[in-house]
């Protein structure tokens, strides 16, 4: 099968850290990331199925890999070589489309599920994640045993895999994973009716999230900083009340709020505030436009970061991460699964027209280049394209 595959190379990480910051998406020229012919993963045993990917996206996540800027701590997460690749719609061998719940559950990996009903993603201890019968790792994508959407082949159990209803196109199905992280981090911590709600950065994370919090919680007003103008335009679309550029928005959560200034941060500020870039900067800023006792959801992957957390302290903010999905609690205390509600919200909401460029696998190097500058190209999300 052809794949990309990224091996365990340090000069190659180092050189990729180095040319990246120079140019973001670089990182799959220089760096441990190569276009190979190899087997395809053997089936681990019973119960899982042969993949062949149509769309395959590109995140954030997969980039800070690629580019030599992901955190170490995953180190012990995940097995070389691994096929990256995590946000795919497929068909199986007896044609049937599916979409992939990529984190690899303790179903795939023979351990009992916590709860008959749980989620692959569910469950208070990580240990299964690299043990059991499969090579360490966090999910498809991260490990070596299952391969990863970046190919014309994986392995995945029939606990992730999720048919594709009929009136989703494949651009839609291949949103349904970043689609299930937004609803992750719009429904992490209860959001009262009428709540003001801030997301910071209007990509592929920030818009989900918007679109998950119109649609599933009864926020009131919500607020957008967003870049670009394609950016702007889905953000309004998708159901925010005020977009504004980044440098504004601690302004317009103020005017919201009626808070007052003071130094860098707002007396007041909204009751909570989602974090979908993930770098020191946007994390100070969260916290300085959410009120006393409000909460922050970081769901942008932040990696390193050295920032004052005093007005963490003074403020008594709750910071909770929101990192894949799993069940979830709606307001009227029912629960779904992340990845029901993010199909009906694909569909209701037409995120597949967040899809803005394709690109072959032989192209990978200039598909990255072009996922790491995409706002600035007016596209919000971009794939490989194998059918």
């Amino acid at each position: 099968m052809k794949a990309l595959e990224f091996r365990r190379q340090e000069g190659r990480y180092v050189a990729a850290a180095i040319s990246s910051r120079l140019r973001p998406g670089s990182g799959a020229a220089t760096g441990p990331l190569s276009l190979v012919d190899t087997d395809a993963p053997e089936l681990p045993g019973e119960g899982w199925q042969r993949v062949r990917p149509r769309l395959a996206g590109i995140c954030g996540s997969d980039l800070a890999t690629i580019d030599g800027q992901s955190s170490r701590y995953f180190e012990p997460w995940v097995s070389f070589p691994f096929v990256p690749g995590h946000e795919v719609v497929g068909e199986l061998e007896d044609g049937t489309r599916v979409v992939l719940e990529p984190v690899l559950g303790h179903a795939a990996r023979g351990f009992d599920k916590p709860t008959p009903d749980a989620a692959p993603g569910d469950g208070d201890d990580y240990r299964h994640l690299v043990s059991g019968d499969l090579e360490p790792g966090i999910q498809t994508g991260y490990c070596a045993s299952t391969g990863g959407g970046w190919s014309t082949e994986f392995v995945a159990h029939e606990s992730q895999l999720h048919p594709v209803p009929d009136s989703l196109t494949d651009e839609q199905a291949v949103m349904i994973e970043p689609a299930a992280v937004g609803v992750h981090a719009a429904l992490r911590t209860p959001i009262e009716k009428g709540a003001t709600v801030a997301v910071l950065g209007a990509g592929t994370m920030g818009l989900v999230a918007v679109a998950a919090l119109r649609a599933f919680t009864e926020a009131g007003t919500i607020i957008v900083g967003a870049k670009y103008p394609e950016q702007v335009a889905l953000a309004n679309d998708l159901g925010a009340d005020l977009v504004v550029e980044p440098r504004e928005l601690s302004r317009a959560v103020r005017r919201a709020t009626k808070s007052f200034l003071i130094g860098d941060d707002l007396s007041g500020g909204a009751d909570v505030v989602i974090d979908a870039v993930g770098s020191s900067s946007s994390l100070e800023e969260a916290i300085g436009i959410t009120r006393p006792r409000g909460t922050v959801v970081l769901v942008g992957m932040p990696g390193r970061a050295t920032i004052d957390f005093t007005a963490l302290w003074h403020r008594e903010t709750t910071l909770v991460g929101a990192y894949t999905y799993g069940t979830e609690t709606l307001a009227d205390g029912s629960q779904r699964t992340s990845f029901d509600l993010a199909t009906e919200l694909v569909g209701s909401a037409d995120l597949g027209r967040l899809v803005g460029a394709v690109y072959p696998l032989d192209d990978y190097q200039e598909a990255m280049l072009h996922a790491a500058s995409a706002g600035k190209r007016g596209t919000i999300k971009v794939c490989f394209d194998l059918r």
